[in-house]
């Protein structure tokens, strides 16, 4: 994947409509989305996609699908869930502490690195020592997920080796999504 920075939805934690929160982020640059929001029906979750991938493709993002229930361009993956069939043309899965990270994707995030705000009670949180490690071992790149909430965090994940971050909360409860999204990708180049 081209990008260094992954935003994952969270539709409930926007301060407001999550199309406007996208689009407000959009101005700092271009990132990976996951679609999220599981909690929809999955015809109301792929029109959503379709909406907001328009616009995120229009800035030089890409729009992945967590957990697809048809076919899409591109998905990212619970744990468990097996690659769809036919198989998109990116895919990614999140990987915890201690699973094994399939060679045949695209991508993995790797959580918890540090405690999350947007998902406590994960954990223990393995830190950047053990991310490295992972990071050095593994058939594909590897996206630190778990309590990234600003730059600081995105830069001590790249020199951890991380190939990028993802990131829920930051992004999706800021006030000022844009200039969230300036300073995480500022960390990552």
């Amino acid at each position: 994947m081209q990008h260094r920075l992954i935003v994952v939805t969270d539709r409930h934690a926007c301060p407001r409509p999550l199309h406007d929160q996208v689009a407000l982020a959009l101005r700092g640059g271009p990132f990976a989305l996951v679609l999220r929001d599981k909690d929809l029906p999955w015809e109301e979750r792929h029109r959503l996609a379709a909406g907001i991938g328009i616009m995120v493709a229009e800035a030089g993002g890409v729009v992945l699908v967590a957990d697809p229930e048809g076919p899409v361009a591109a998905a990212h993956l619970s744990a468990s869930r097996p690659v769809p069939d036919p198989r998109p043309v990116l895919v990614g899965r999140s990987v915890h502490a201690g699973e094994p990270i399939d060679p045949d994707l695209d991508y993995c995030t790797y959580s918890p690195v540090w405690a999350s705000a947007s998902k406590p009670g994960y954990g223990p949180a393995v830190g950047p020592a053990a991310l490295a490690e992972v990071c050095a071992a593994s058939p594909v790149p590897v996206y630190a997920l778990g309590g990234v909430d600003g730059p600081d965090r995105a830069l001590a994940a790249r020199e951890a080796g991380a190939a990028g971050v993802a990131v829920m909360g930051a992004v999706m409860r800021a006030d000022d999504p844009e200039h969230e999204i300036r300073a995480l990708r500022g960390a990552l180049v």
